[in-house]
């Protein structure tokens, strides 16, 4: 038996928040949640495995040979059968996160294989040890070269990270005025790279709660039981499409394969076209909008892709022109 996972429901209020959770975990997708002190990030964060869809055989046979090879395997509990969430602090050497020392061993992006590696206050973050994610990132894989050895850590995990908009937490807040200079918020923002965002699909604004959504009674939030359901839906569809690919999610598509798994209908060819020359957008973000997009579709039961899952897919890349003014 598996010990209960936090519940969604116990979440008040953060709808498009939620939503945003709900389709990373449908694709595998990387996300990055930005909002201001005590809006959430860090709870909501802790209840996405449990919307997460179930580990396959395979999964878990991965999983527990990394837990085993470091010690880490508890003695009543011989198989992994929950998708790990690793949360280390910031603190966090290089080595530490990615891996290696004296005698090399797995660091957190390899516990967290399979699961979610979750990055609390990213640009607190030492940036050598955020620059060292674009490989496990990109790959799936994790490379320490040593002297006499080189050795490879399976690093394949769905990033979730959390940071404030600057350092008083209070820049764009509704009702609080942020007491930091525009020279200090351009240098805080500044220490997450234009690499590392580039490898993230999803952004969203946690916005604060209000005084009716935190008095709400419990049963008026939809539970991770119910977001599971369609989570689980779309993954099924996914596994069917890519049978036989080596795919797993649709965060995992190579860029060859997007044209035949994600057809557009004309509607949403033509609003594509019209995002791509407005934003003046990269090819890196046309393929992970696309890829969002195809989530969307799966999540509604859409074989192709329609103009509302290709806005809403679009609407994720809003806070990059926000804050880091960039397409």
């Amino acid at each position: 038996p598996q010990p209960p996972l936090p519940d969604f429901a116990d979440v008040k209020g953060q709808g498009p928040a939620k939503r945003a959770l709900e389709v990373a975990a449908a694709g595998g997708h990387n996300l990055l949640m930005i909002g201001a002190p005590g809006t959430g990030k860090s709870m909501l964060a802790k209840r996405l495995p449990s919307i997460l869809p179930d580990m396959t055989e395979e999964e878990s046979i991965e999983t527990t040979k990394i837990y085993s090879a470091c010690g880490m395997l508890a003695p009543d509990l011989p198989l992994i059968r929950t998708r790990p969430f690793r949360a280390p602090h910031h603190t966090v050497s290089p080595a530490g996160l990615c891996g290696g020392g004296p005698v090399p061993r797995p660091g957190e992006v390899s516990l967290a294989h399979n699961g979610v590696l979750f990055l609390d206050e990213l640009p607190e973050f030492q940036r050598q040890a955020m620059e060292a994610l674009r490989q496990p990132l990109e790959d799936g894989v994790l490379t320490i070269a040593r002297a006499g050895a080189r050795l490879s850590y399976p690093s394949r995990f769905m990033l979730v990270a959390a940071m404030n908009p600057c350092p008083c937490g209070y820049f764009g807040h509704p009702t609080r005025r942020c007491s930091c200079p525009p020279s200090r918020v351009s240098s805080y923002l500044g220490r997450v790279s234009g690499p590392l965002l580039d490898r993230i699909d999803l952004n969203v604004e946690v916005s604060p709660v209000t005084y009716a959504q935190l008095s709400a009674r419990r049963d008026a939030e939809e539970s991770s039981a119910a977001v599971r359901l369609r989570v689980q839906a779309a993954r099924e569809r996914q596994n069917a499409r890519y049978a036989g690919t080596g795919v797993s999610c649709n965060a995992r598509l190579d860029p060859s394969m997007l044209a035949e798994a994600c057809p557009l209908d004309p509607e949403a060819e033509r609003m594509l076209g019209l995002v791509f020359e407005k934003l003046g957008l990269s090819g890196r973000a046309y393929d992970r909008i696309l890829k969002v997009a195809r989530t969307i579709a799966d999540l509604g039961g859409s074989e192709r892709i329609r103009a509302p899952h290709l806005s809403e897919a679009v609407q994720y890349r809003s806070l990059d022109r926000k804050y880091w003014n960039r397409g």
